[in-house]
């Protein structure tokens, strides 16, 4: 099984359709995680946002713990 997604125009330097030769751990997830009516590319960009929200939820908590000594209570108003 070969699946193109094909996305529309250039994003960047990204090609318009991606290659993408599933193992078959990678086909069970996909039909284990597609939902009805769900075409395999709809499938994979649902999954591409759920990685990019992990990515964000990462940095998010990086920044927590960084400012987690901060009280914004000593600091002067800015108004």
């Amino acid at each position: 099984m070969f699946n193109i997604c094909r996305t529309r125009g250039n994003v960047g330097d990204m090609p318009t359709s991606i290659g993408f030769r599933p193992t078959p751990d990678d086909e069970r997830i996909l039909r284990e995680a597609g939902q009805r009516g769900e075409s395999t590319s709809e499938t994979l960009r649902r999954a591409l946002r759920l990685l990019d929200h992990e990515r964000w939820l990462a940095q998010f908590r990086a920044d927590a713990e960084a400012l987690k000594g901060e009280d914004v209570n000593t600091e002067p108003e800015a108004w």
